[in-house]
């Protein structure tokens, strides 16, 4: 009798303190160096909310690991475009309720309703960016660099840098060869399979996590880097600089979704809210260097911020470029032609 009393203690301690926990408690699962730790300090001692905050460096971990666990183990996430797309298919992302955000007024009218999300039933835009071409200009005048076609000159062999996101470095090939970055068509993959052939023996690292370091130090001296990766490099490192390219650059954006076993709901609501508020989106921005889609935050940027492309772009700086888009199925050419390329296969 006194071992039945014993285990119904920890079963009801267990229950209750799991409840305390989790309405306390808010589990984000973000891209690496993507949020400052000022806005989530700031947001716990405001509501007394726990954040516990993990990060990955490519969409195709965050999403294997939301599948494997149903959504569960994570309130917010940051899936990319077409990842948005994706993840609502197959039913890993809740359907929002727009009422709940009071600063959802705040984000530029055009950047929402978009095909990857049409109505933005799943996400929220979070920070958008473009990927470009980054250099060192001690090996490169700057007029002599502009387009992707650069990365395969001979002089930088061997110290080129690619992300290691199989999208955006076949998007790259793809553009430059004259097709859609979104292509579905085998024969132009492979195509841009060729021609990344061609690329890879030239490549230094291949980085995902914090590609903006082997520019700041120097080991690289050009590659596909992210607009907000090339902002925090040169504010190091002056020698990096940045060209968006004439073929056209790529378009992403990265947003805030809630998983479909989310156990923190409110909580995840709450701070979606608090990130939709002018002066976080702001500072945020100027700590990672992308681009807000808070049209409020954009109004509150200094004159250099504003005349800073990487943070502000012009119709001439976007001319051509694509944003990703989901490719259904095809995304299994890709992996596949991804993995010969990474193997030398």
């Amino acid at each position: 009798m006194k071992k039945f009393a014993v285990i119904l203690l920890m079963v009801i301690v267990l229950a209750f303190g799991g409840c305390t926990r989790n309405k306390n408690v808010l589990y984000v699962y973000n891209w690496s160096e993507y949020m400052p730790d000022s806005v989530i300090k700031d947001f716990e001692k405001e509501t007394g909310i726990k954040v516990i905050y993990s990060t990955y460096d490519s969409n195709e971990i965050m999403y294997s690991k939301v599948k494997l666990q149903k959504g569960h183990g994570y309130d917010l996430i940051l899936p990319s475009t077409y990842y948005v797309s994706k993840m609502a298919k197959e039913d890993l992302l809740l359907e929002l309720d727009h009422s709940r955000l009071t600063n959802f007024n705040n984000i530029v009218p055009e950047l929402l309703d978009q095909i990857y999300d049409k109505g933005n039933k799943y996400s929220i835009p979070y920070m958008w960016g473009v990927s470009l071409v980054a250099y060192n200009d001690k090996y490169a005048q700057p007029d002599t660099i502009t387009s992707w076609g650069d990365l395969w000159r001979p002089e930088f062999a061997g110290y080129v840098l690619l992300n290691n996101d199989v999208r955006e470095v076949f998007q790259m090939a793809l553009v430059l060869l004259g097709y859609s970055g979104n292509s579905t068509n085998e024969s132009e993959i492979e195509a841009a399979y060729n021609k990344l052939v061609e690329l890879v023996p030239s490549v230094r690292i291949f980085n995902s996590d914090s590609p903006k370091q082997p520019f700041i130090n120097e080991e690289v001296r050009i590659g596909l880097l992210w607009s907000g990766e090339a902002y925090r490099a040169n504010t190091v490192n002056e020698h990096v600089r940045y060209v968006y390219p004439k073929e056209g650059a790529i378009v992403w954006m990265d947003c805030l979704s809630i998983p479909q076993g989310a156990q923190n709901v409110e909580n995840a609501y709450k701070f979606i809210d608090y990130i939709l508020r002018p002066e976080v989106a702001l500072a945020i921005a100027e700590d990672v260097g992308y681009i807000t889609p808070n049209q409020a935050a954009l109004e509150l940027m200094d004159e250099e911020s504003k005349n800073n492309n990487l943070l502000n772009p012009n119709a001439d700086d976007l001319k051509n470029a694509e944003f990703q888009d989901d490719i259904g199925d095809a995304v299994l050419i890709y992996e596949k032609y991804w993995e010969r390329l990474k193997t030398g296969r």
